[in-house]
């Protein structure tokens, strides 16, 4: 399911591409190289969908702000994902964190001398951070006295003092801020979903998101003091009555500079403006670009670096603040001369996963693209980070297909195997629901297309990148919504002569999973196979027992709780449709996964047991998905072998 709110930790959705980019608040970001790791044991005849998921890569390298040469990244080079130090100014690499089920969150304190690290059990999400000196060193609580709690964002201060967001059921959304030695103080505390979003340079103003309007997709931002006294709000929603929604990308990184980047939603789509809370001034950023926009502030605060996604593509571009046309402090819009702020960072075509402005003015990327594997790549032509051991084979590129839906035009993405269709398919549904396939390296649907199988990716509505009104066209018919738009796909897919329709395989990971087990009661007549991981089975269930930050998406999604819209809940539910499902079921889930929990899973399970009914379960010691690639190995060998069971590969079995 999707992050409660930005700067949430998100654990890894197994079917997502590899890897998402590291940040204090961001989950798994991927692979990355260490000091003399103890690499996994890779023989010449192991086929290259393993070597795919073996092959160790580096995240996008976290830095910290005023130590530039120490650096912290995710790697998997010891067969499990774990943050690793890297100091650019000797050359060493060492390994930071060793736990069974990996490590993904981490970030430095600003001087760089410390790794901060959340310590959850076994990939429950809930726990404490830790840290431990960036030379080495024993890990000691970073915040003691502050209980344990699911992550709701962090930010370090200059003189130490961290602001740290902290959700749990009982208590829901509160925010501390821990002085050294001193013990935690509450600053904030609301039943609704919050995070922290960023400190200022000097640590005078905190900025936060809420959703005290009680609309969990469409934050606000209030900026307070260390005191929690409030500063100034920006609330695109209207109180809730709007569905328009903020999120905090950054405050300026200079001293005594208050402005604050927002990424705000007020034509349609994401993009960023310049919002000052000590004099309300809001700057508007003229950047014509279709698509989403982020951004990020250049360390001097010059200019930005824009992060342009379209299309399942995405772009680099600056956009200098200081530009000619402008008097220094605000963006500028052409001298006369044809000049513009906005001038192109050139990469690769593909997918770039996350990228930072170096002090020296170059830009380090995390590029890939359906075809080649992810690589972390500078602006000066180098490979930033060069991981041991194998190279990734490549797989197939994506082709695009845009189909007529009931709410627009759909957009797919579409890998084909070798020889001629029609081919087993396998509609690979992603997960979010706020999310979207990309152009992006996925060891797992590569494998799919070395096994024979068509793979089609469809960003239905509720995906992120197609601009606001398709991301919150996903309201009150939740799942139904979602598996129309894959069924105009699986149509066009028949119709045009790449599926086999008697050859249809429905897969997907978290929402993808739970959209698979509705896709398989709803559309019975449809799939001949289904492949569910970490899916919600049980709505209701799921919602009792999900974390609070979830309930509150939940009751935006739905328009209430299930006691308040139970026929909502009950046509949202896949078990409301177990008794009509037809095809084989395969579900894998973690036991202490808290965003999809495993007694709702067991509550499907058991209907199918009870009607007797072709299924296979299998449940291993992780939450949302695992860090450990032999398990992950496992996971997508026994996708593959339930599926090769019930639908052959070869010959179309078109009559």
């Amino acid at each position: 399911m999707t992050n409660e709110t930005t700067g949430s930790t998100e654990a890894p959705d197994p079917h997502r591409p590899d890897p998402p980019a590291l940040s204090s608040t961001s989950a798994p970001a991927s692979p990355a190289a260490a000091a003399s790791p103890s690499l996994p044991s890779v023989s010449a005849d192991m086929p290259d969908w393993e070597k795919r998921f073996r092959a160790p890569r580096t995240s996008l390298p976290d830095w910290a702000e005023d130590a530039p040469d120490r650096s912290l990244f995710v790697s998997n080079a010891t067969g499990t994902f774990e943050l690793y130090a890297w100091d650019r100014a000797t050359g060493s690499r060492r390994q930071a964190t060793d736990r069974p089920n990996g490590t993904t969150d981490g970030t430095l304190s600003p001087d760089g001398e410390w790794i901060w690290w959340f310590s959850d059990t076994d990939g429950d999400e809930f726990g404490v951070w830790m840290r431990q000196p960036f030379a080495g060193g024993p890990d000691e609580p970073a915040i003691p006295g502050l209980a344990p709690s699911f992550p709701r964002g962090l930010s370090i201060g200059r003189d130490g003092t961290a602001v740290v967001g902290c959700s749990t059921d009982d208590e829901g959304s509160t925010i501390h801020l821990a002085r050294p030695g001193e013990p935690p103080v509450e600053i904030y505390r609301h039943r609704e979903s919050a995070g922290v979003g960023d400190l200022s340079y000097d640590g005078s103003l905190i900025a936060i998101e809420h959703t005290e309007h009680a609309d969990a997709m469409h934050s606000a931002i209030r900026v307070i003091r260390a005191d929690g006294s409030t500063v100034a709000e920006l609330d695109d929603t209207n109180g809730g009555t709007e569905e328009l929604g903020l999120s905090v990308m950054g405050f300026a990184p200079v001293d005594g500079d208050s402005r604050l980047l927002v990424g705000h939603q007020r034509r349609g789509r994401w993009e960023p403006m310049i919002w000052d809370p000590l004099t309300g001034v809001e700057t508007a950023l003229e950047i014509d670009l279709p698509g989403d926009v982020g951004a990020d502030w250049y360390p001097d605060g010059s200019a930005l670096l824009v992060e342009h996604e379209y299309q399942a593509r995405s772009e680099l571009w600056r956009y200098d603040l200081g530009a000619p046309g402008t008097d220094g402090d605000g963006p500028a819009t052409g001298d006369g001369a044809g000049r513009t702020p906005l001038t192109r960072v050139e990469t690769p075509a593909g997918t770039v996963s996350g990228a930072t402005a170096r002090p020296d003015g170059t830009v380090e990327f995390l590029w890939s693209s359906a075809a080649l594997p992810p690589e972390v790549r500078s602006t000066s032509g180098a490979v930033v980070l060069d991981p041991p051991g194998i190279t990734a084979p490549g797989s197939v590129p994506v082709t695009d297909a845009w189909v007529d839906g009931p709410g627009g035009r759909i957009h797919a993405l579409v890998q084909r195997p070798a020889g001629e269709g029609p081919f087993p398919t396998i509609f690979e549904v992603h997960g979010g629901p706020t999310w979207h396939d990309s152009d992006a390296f996925a060891s797992s649907p590569a494998a799919w297309v070395d096994h024979g199988f068509a793979v089609v990716r469809v960003n239905y509505r509720g995906s992120t990148g197609y601009g606001r009104a398709w991301t919150d066209a996903l309201k009150h018919r939740v799942g139904l919504i979602e598996l129309e738009d894959i069924d105009a796909v699986r149509r066009w897919a028949v119709s045009s002569g790449l599926a086999d329709p008697k050859r249809l395989v429905l897969a997907g990971g978290s929402w993808g999973g739970y959209l698979t087990l509705l896709g398989l009661g709803t559309q019975p007549d449809v799939w001949a196979v289904g492949l569910a991981a970490v899916p919600v089975a049980d709505y209701v269930t799921a919602y009792n027992d999900e974390m609070e930050g979830l309930k509150a998406l939940d009751r935006t999604l739905l328009g209430g709780t299930p006691e308040e819209v139970p026929e909502r809940f009950r046509a949202s539910s896949p078990l409301t449709y177990v008794d009509e499902v037809r095809a084989p079921v395969y579900i894998s889930a973690g036991v202490n996964d808290p965003r999809c929990p495993i007694r709702q899973v067991e509550n499907y399970v058991q209907r199918l047991e009870q009607r007797g009914h072709p299924h296979e379960v299998y449940r291993y010691d992780a939450g949302h998905g695992s860090l450990v690639v032999e398990e992950r190995i496992k996971q997508v060998r026994l996708e593959l072998e339930f599926a090769q069971r019930y639908v052959p590969v070869g010959a179309s079995a078109r009559p």
